[in-house]
């Protein structure tokens, strides 16, 4: 399938008001923690295909338990099964799940205690996981490891006899992701230090019953950013979000102010108003997006529509997401006129002056590929390849795209 994107936008037609799903991250680490305390409740939860899931693995007892392309779910089951006493079951994934590494967390768990091996390739999924009673250990993590690994252990940590102690070695990558992963374990009940690089988590039984509300998803948020950047007088509204968000990707808010976009919080209904702040960007921006490397395609795509060079790095951890991210932007942006230069962590983007039209954009299986290079069709007309991968992390996507005036034509 493909979807054919054109501009359509009324200039006369009032700001739209959007919606956007539940925190991916958020959702999927609260999941976990409410199958370990039950008297957990959730609000506002994501329904992205990688959080329904996780949902059905947690909820069925399958000995099989397939999780396709979520590589959320993949990690935090990995650590939330070893911890089950007497459950057996094989984790598998797409062709591309058996290629993203997990010796780190396997290796970490069974420091623990965990029963685990690998049934293909050594150091990659599918896995072989025998539940059982983990004892609590220190443990010694390479801090520039993804995050997940690290939020994984931190989610089983307080049902560990003793508790657990992580200590990271090196610099942290994602640092955000493990800060909300420990402020959410905090407001479920148990306790948590988190100090430089180390995470210190005690036992906790059973927790008391409490409501807790996922926000809207900030990587998300970041199309339409993009899409304001690149529009001439477009505001939108998204609901629901915090001026003291706990996602990392709530750097949106400074880095979109050098590319010419002002938010306004609205805490009376928990919104936010992006509109153009009359600020021209300058000629080159320079991030590290260590910390934030979910919305790097995003800013990339939105460089290159206004014609302004950017440099990017603290992307290592790009290359072994859906796709290699690095090597996939490189070559989508390349068909649409631009210039571009990639190492193992940074990307280079040269100034352009030209944007190709008709361009058919690969996703190669990647939901933010898809939704990073939709915010083109205000300026060309472009395709999207496979576009129905963006039930990933947003089902409602191209839904929400139209309503701010992008057509969409979807086509065998």
């Amino acid at each position: 399938m493909i979807a054919r994107l054109y501009n359509s936008r009324d200039l006369r037609q009032p700001i739209p008001v959007i919606r956007v799903t539940g925190s991916k991250s958020e959702s999927n680490r609260l999941l976990i923690l409410r199958a370990l305390y039950p008297a957990i409740s959730i609000e506002n939860i994501s329904n992205s295909d990688d959080t329904r899931i996780l949902q059905k693995a947690l909820s069925e007892d399958l000995e099989v338990v397939d999780i396709h392309h979520a590589g959320t779910a993949m990690r935090f089951l990995t650590a939330y099964f070893a911890g089950q006493p007497g459950r057996k079951v094989i984790l598998t994934g797409s062709t591309r799940m058996k290629e993203r590494p997990i010796s780190i967390l396997v290796d970490a768990l069974r420091e623990l205690g965990a029963n685990i091996t690998y049934h293909g390739s050594e150091g990659f999924p599918p896995l072989e996981i025998r539940g059982a009673e983990l004892r609590s250990a220190s443990l010694n993590i390479a801090a520039g490891t993804s995050s997940q690994y690290i939020s994984a252990l931190m989610l089983i940590g307080s049902s560990l006899l003793d508790g657990l102690e992580i200590n990271l070695e090196g610099a942290v990558t994602s640092r955000p992701y493990i800060q909300m992963t420990a402020n959410l374990v905090r407001e479920s009940g148990c306790e948590v230090v988190f100090s430089e690089n180390k995470v210190v988590i005690p036992p906790l039984r059973s927790v008391a019953p409490c409501t807790l509300t996922v926000e809207s998803d900030w990587s998300s948020a970041s199309y339409y950013y993009s899409l304001v950047a690149l529009s001439e007088g477009l505001s939108v509204r998204l609901k629901s979000y915090r001026s003291n968000s706990l996602q990392g990707d709530s750097a949106l808010v400074r880095i979109y102010e050098s590319l010419g976009v002002s938010t306004s919080f609205d805490p009376s209904e928990g919104s936010i108003e992006l509109s153009r702040s009359g600020i021209i960007p300058s000629e080159k921006i320079q991030l590290d997006l260590n910390k934030t490397p979910d919305i790097a395609q995003t800013i990339a795509v939105t460089c290159f529509g206004l014609g302004i060079e950017c440099e990017l790095s603290g992307l290592h951890t790009l290359k072994i997401k859906e796709t290699d991210r690095l090597e996939a932007l490189k070559k989508e942006l390349e068909k649409l006129g631009a210039t571009v230069d990639i190492t193992e962590d940074t990307l280079h983007l040269y100034p352009s002056g030209k944007i190709n039209s008709e361009v058919t954009i690969d996703t190669y299986h990647d939901h933010r590929m898809a939704m990073a290079f939709a915010p083109l069709a205000l300026i060309t007309n472009l395709n999207i390849a496979d576009p129905m991968v963006v039930t990933k992390s947003y089902p409602d996507f191209w839904e929400d795209l139209a309503r701010v005036g992008i057509r969409c034509e979807f086509q065998r």
